[in-house]
């Protein structure tokens, strides 16, 4: 059997595992909310967040005398211990809880503690050397270490989600270049429009990329704005004027993010705007990767039936009963990771709606559905680079038989003979199965050599040379 400890809170006496980090208020949480199965030590980038949270708060409280010189290092020490990775397994609450986040801070308040305690040489649950809310949480309360710890989580997080992206747009960058002289046929509506080059094609694939990378530096900015200090309504009850300075200073030393204490504490503790922003943010990445995946799933359906015009690297057998089938299951899953960011988004939106007065009860979902959705993302981006992107190659020929042979070649004649003379060469070569070339000659609307001086180079058609992609 597993030894046990004793240990008290408001509700009354609780049994712990003897050698937990994690005390009463954690296992309270965990009985209570078996909910998703999944443990916040889950999310390395928020136990790293809250982790540098409670060690510049114990700084800040040795600054101004809250806490003495040698229990503010003591608690230091273990909070760092916290942020670089070395107990996450002892982060046991569910990601989904309610209290607006009590438990998880509380689950943080506790392993610092223990942690803490274990560096003196005292047994876990000897409170009396080291208190997990008296000293680890002093000067602070959930409703100001939650959500700055979710910020500079995200900021984390996004940080991370920007490098695969980036990543993601050299990929498009470099097919951009190989396909520049790879001519096609572009699509409007699935039918056939203009010439353009595949190089084109992947041009705007990087070029959208791009902008959501400079999107999502945008709402990092944003998340540089924090309400530590504010303790439980923002009204700074319980912290005083020097913590307050300290904390944010000694926070953004530690992260080495520029952050700033809100003008308005109140306003910031109930105010979940900014994670709306970041949801909506991903909710765009999401949607525009996979209209992408979309096109790729298209431009290389077939072989034989299908577009045809691209390959993407084959990455495993795509039938249990039809031999030689091959799926295109990189674009699939960029696809299922859209639907679940647009959820999530759903989700972030309801959450802070529902926030009410002074503060937001439902911040550990919008955590969740933030955090699964960058997770997500930087994955997915990852495996479309390697496992599809660099690995497409183009069917040159039948490409260029495809200009040749579209009907779409009339619109560059309108110009010259007309848009009802254009649309009548368009009939006629639809219902003959004729060129456009062979149909307008005949027709007698232009001679050989009108025509090739139009239509002669189809390179002409695809558009002015395009301003080369910015190096990364």
């Amino acid at each position: 059997m597993t030894k046990t400890r004793l240990e008290h809170d408001l509700i009354g006496d609780m049994e712990v595992p003897k050698e937990a980090l994690w005390g009463v208020h954690t296992a309270r949480a965990v009985e209570n909310f078996p909910i998703t199965g999944v443990a916040i030590g889950h999310y390395r980038n928020l136990i790293k967040a809250l982790g540098l949270v409670k060690a510049a708060a114990a700084r800040a409280n040795g600054a101004a005398g809250v806490l003495s010189k040698d229990k503010a290092d003591l608690i230091h020490r273990a909070a760092m211990d916290v942020a670089n990775g070395l107990l996450d397994d002892q982060f046991v609450v569910d990601a989904i809880q309610g209290g607006a986040g009590t438990s998880t801070n509380m689950n943080a308040n506790e392993v610092i503690a223990n942690r803490a305690l274990e560096m003196l040489g005292k047994e876990y649950g000897d409170y009396d050397a080291v208190h997990p809310i008296n000293d680890v949480n002093a000067s602070q309360s959930t409703n100001d270490v939650y959500p700055t710890a979710l910020k500079i989580a995200l900021i984390f997080e996004m940080q991370e989600l920007i490098n695969s992206l980036i990543t993601l747009e050299g990929a498009y960058r470099t097919k951009a270049r190989e396909f520049a002289d790879v001519i096609k046929m572009g699509r409007t509506q699935l039918q056939d429009a203009v010439p353009m080059t595949l190089g084109q094609t992947f041009e705007a694939y990087a070029i959208t990329t791009r902008d959501d990378v400079d999107r999502l530096h945008q709402v990092i900015e944003l998340m540089t704005e924090i309400n530590l200090g504010g303790t439980a309504i923002g009204t700074r009850i319980n912290a005083s004027a020097t913590y307050v300075t300290e904390v944010c200073k000694v926070l953004s030393e530690l992260t080495g993010v520029n952050l700033m204490t809100a003008e308005n504490l109140v306003e910031a503790t109930q105010d979940t705007g900014v994670f709306v922003r970041c949801s909506n943010a991903l909710r765009v990445v999401a949607v525009k990767q996979s209209k992408i995946s979309n096109d790729l799933r298209l431009l290389s359906s077939g072989p034989r039936a299908g577009f045809n015009e691209i390959n993407l690297p084959a990455k495993q057998a795509g039938s249990s009963i039809m031999p030689g089938k091959v799926n295109p299951v990189i674009p699939e899953v960029m696809n299922q990771i859209a639907f679940t960011v647009i959820g999530n988004d759903l989700t972030v939106a309801m959450a802070a709606e529902a926030g009410q007065l002074e503060l937001n009860a439902f911040e550990p979902v919008i955590t969740r559905s933030l955090m699964m959705s960058i997770g997500y993302l930087k994955r997915g981006c990852a495996t479309l680079t390697d496992n599809c992107i660099l690995g497409i190659t183009a069917n040159r020929e039948l490409l260029k038989q495809t200009v040749e042979n579209s009907i779409g070649l009339v619109t560059a004649l309108s110009p010259k003979i007309g848009y009802e003379k254009s649309t009548h060469v368009a009939k006629v070569a639809q219902a003959n199965n004729a060129s456009v070339k062979d149909t307008v000659i005949e027709l007698g609307y232009m001679t050989l050599e009108e025509f090739d001086a139009v239509l002669g180079d189809l390179e002409a058609l695809t558009g002015p040379e395009t301003i080369p992609l910015q190096e990364l």
